[in-house]
This record gives structure tokens, sequence and C-alpha cells, in this order.
């Protein structure tokens, strides 16, 4: 049962039509993932609606040495979704440039093992229909420490010196400050010069050498930036830039960006810009909603999102990253706020969750293996694309007590972070219902029962462990 507007839908296979024939060559090809047909709120993979849960140890995941049983685990819990930074700062990365002479980098040649080690990750994800969502530019590779040893900076390459791109030997502030001018190489951006014309060229030639393995795989979502602070003409350059290439392979891709101020919606200009397009921002990744805020104050900025989404075309709402750990000053939380995080963005109907690394995620921790496990019991029941937030149906609830998902006189979904009992409004509907109830810490489902409706219903948790409460009429 579909619970969106009816003219939500028209406007969806307008665009669909639109996008078919309005595009030059680009097929609509169900082996690439896009928005699922009947409920444009979720993804579509192989002609199949699908929810995608993930949880990795690492960002930059092409990278890590034992990437093939990491897959193999997150498959095995019942995961179907990595974020991959194209990132190369950690300690035992390797360069997407081939090593010169004088511990230098020639930014016109290739290092095969990157290369490798990245069409590899697409291979291995591809033969287990999981889902990789690209960020293509991460800020904390180009500043501070990191700086130090970027090919980019004109001490370690051949192609140019720091006379010649202005670039400075430090960018010792925070990459939130936008101090550095190698994502300011556009025209028209407020440090550009022409010097940094040259730099978007090697941009561009790097952007062409990852599409010659991405637009091979139709398992593979684009984000332009990590938690990005830089103006949006950098970002939307690089979605004209992909979306171009791809349109001349024939080929469809999903693209957006991912902007820092999401945990603060209503005063972020570009977020509420990128949400109010969705013909060009294809989906949504808010992940940062997933750090200060916590609790009822989380659920909130996630319904406020969903709301100023449901104005226009439906489109997904990803969260490639879920903090939940470390206990940072900027709002990491716990590992039990992670797993209370991931499960109140499935109730209140994102079409992606996934665990960030540690520290400041569970990562592949038990936590998030039980998370996952749980949520796909919670599927053998009920698909969450047909159901919806439905908090007015519950009664004698506190503060981030309980959440709610249903497809009203059918199908119901509360999740109870801690402990608590609730009722659930079923006066309007005659007969009975099968009841599950699932444990979050362990993924497993603990009690059966069947209930009778015709009134308001009494739901209790035995513990305080966090637990989904699925409700299924009979």
């Amino acid at each position: 049962m579909c619970l969106y507007k009816p003219v939500v839908k028209v406007c969806f296979f307008l665009s669909m039509f639109l996008f078919v024939f309005g595009c030059g060559r680009e097929i609509i090809n169900d082996q690439f993932i896009r928005p699922y047909m009947d409920n444009p709120a979720y993804w579509q993979y192989k002609g199949e609606p699908v929810l995608l849960l993930g949880a990795t140890d690492d960002d930059n995941l092409f990278q890590m040495n034992d990437l093939e049983s990491h897959l193999d685990e997150l498959v095995e819990c019942g995961g179907n979704y990595i974020r991959n930074t194209m990132s190369f700062r950690d300690s035992g990365n390797v360069n997407p440039y081939r090593e010169m002479d004088r511990e230098k980098y020639d930014l016109e040649k290739w290092s095969e093992a990157f290369w490798e080690k990245f069409s590899n990750l697409l291979k291995w994800t591809n033969e287990r229909d999981i889902i990789v969502q690209i960020e293509v530019w991460d800020r904390f590779d180009y500043s501070r420490e990191y700086w130090q040893k970027n090919p980019f900076n004109p001490q370690n390459n051949v192609n140019y010196e720091y006379v010649d791109s202005l670039f400075e030997q430090e960018y010792p502030s925070h990459p939130s400050a936008d101090r550095q001018p190698f994502f300011h190489t556009i025209p028209g951006m407020p440090m550009y010069h022409t010097g940094l014309g040259r730099i978007r060229e090697h941009q561009e030639r790097y952007i062409d050498k990852m599409l010659s393995y991405t637009l091979e795989y139709g398992n593979v979502l684009y984000c332009m930036n990590n938690e990005t602070t830089s103006p949006v003409e950098w970002g939307n350059y690089w979605i004209d830039y992909i979306r171009a290439k791809a349109k001349e392979k024939g080929k469809q891709v999903h693209l957006t960006d991912m902007y820092d101020h999401f945990f603060r919606v209503s005063t972020c200009e570009r977020c509420l810009d990128l949400i109010a397009q969705p013909e060009y921002y294809t989906f949504m990744d808010v992940s940062q909603i997933n750090s200060r805020n916590f609790g009822q104050l989380h659920w909130d900025t996630l319904q406020r999102i969903m709301e100023l989404r449901d104005q226009y075309t439906l489109r997904p709402v990803n969260n490639t990253k879920i903090y939940g750990g470390g206990e940072s000053n900027w709002g990491s939380g716990t590992n039990q706020d992670g797993v209370e995080r991931f499960c109140r963005n499935v109730i209140g109907g994102c079409a992606s969750v996934r665990h960030h690394r540690p520290p400041s995620g569970n990562g592949l921790n038990e936590k998030a293996i039980a998370s996952i496990r749980a949520t796909r019991q919670v599927e053998e029941w009920v698909k969450f694309w047909n159901v919806a937030p439905a908090m007015e149906l519950l009664g004698d609830r506190e503060e981030n007590e309980c959440y709610l998902a249903a497809n009203e006189g059918e199908e119901y979904v509360l999740y109870f972070p801690l402990g608590g009992e609730v009722t659930l409004d079923l006066a309007d509907w005659e007969g009975a219902f099968d009841v599950k109830w699932i444990s979050v810490s362990t993924g497993e489902p603990e009690k059966e029962d069947t209930i009778s409706s015709g009134r308001e219903v009494p739901i209790e948790v035995p513990d305080n462990a966090g637990w989904y409460v699925v409700l299924r009429r009979i």
C-alpha cells in the first residue's frame, strides 16, 4: 500500500519519463541502482526494492588488506551497503599517482596498486550485491598534517611549484574553515585564480580515471564531498562533470553532496537548497544529523528534513555515517547512541543507514551486527517501504521512549531505544494481529504472540536492551 500522495507519484513518473526520453542516450537499466518505482523514498536494485544497511571498520574501504573477508562478514549479518571515500591519507595507504625519484609523484602517471585496489572493491561488492556510496573528495586529505604528504602539495610532485599554483606549504586550520584553494579551482569561486586552472585539469583527469572503473558497475552512488563547507559551486561542478561523462556512455547515475550543517537543517541555507532540487541532487545524504543530536532531538531533526523533502519529488534519504562512539566534544556520543540513531533512522523512513567507523562509530562490532540482524528480522514480516512514521498512534509515551512506523490497520513497527510501555491505537480495526519482539542487542526474535485489536493495546518490552516490536494483521 503506497502511503505518499498520488501527486508525488505522478511527479516521480514524470521525472522518470524526462530522464529516459529527455536526456540523450541514458537508459533505465534495472542492473543499476535507482529510486524504487513504487516508493521513490527507497532504493531499487536489480528490479527489487532494497533497504541499505551497513557497518564497516574504515572509510576508504578499498585500501583494506583484508577487504574480502570484511565484506563477507558484512553480508553474513545482512549488510548490503558501504561507504568508500577516495582517500589515501592513512598509514599504509597507497596513493593514486606513481611515485618517482626523490619521493615525488607524477600527477600524469598512475599507481597500479591504488587502482587495482579500487577495481577489486567494485568487483567484489558487485559480486555480493553490496551498494557502494563513493565520496569523491574528502577535505581532510588536504589540510593539516595530511597536506604534508599529499601528492597535490607542490613539494611532493614533479608537475608544478608553489609559485605556479600559489598553494601554501601549510594549511593548519580545521578543513571546515575552507582555506584550501584545492576546493576553489572552479572559475568564479572566492579563491580562484588562473593558476588553479592547471590544478583543475589534474582533478578532472583523476575523476576520468575513477569513472573508467565505476561507470561499468550498477551498484555505485556518488556523493561529491565528505561534510563540505566549500561554496556549492565546487560540488556542483563535479556533479555536472560526472553526469555529463555518464551521459556520454549512456549510463544512469545518482549524485548528491554532503553538507556539514545538516544537523541544524533549518538554519543551513545550502541544505535547504539541496532539498528543494530533487532533479539535480537525485538523492540526499544527511549523515551529519547523526552527530550532536541525541534522543528525541535526533528524531525531530530527521522528521523535519523528511517534511521538507516531501514538499518536492520524493527521493531517497541516505545516512552513510552514523556516529556513535568515542564521546567526542563535537557530539559523536556513545556506541549505544550509534545503535539508537541507526534504528531511529530506519523507523523514520531513511533509505540507507551505516554505522560509522571506530572510534567515532560502532564499525562492524557486535552492536552493529546485532542492529543489522534485528532490522532484517523485522523485514521478514514488514517491508519498510510499505510503512511510514505514525507517532500519533502512540499513547502514554515519554520523550525518546518509543518510535512507530505503520501501514495503519495492516502493519506496525515499534522501536524502543531502551525499555518502556506505550499504547498503540488499534481502535478502528477489528480482528487480531501477530506480534513479534526482536532484541536489538542480540539481533534475534525473543517472543511471539497474538493480540486482539479494536482498542488501544498496551505494548511493553521486557528490559532496557533495545527492542523492535512488529505487528502484522492476521
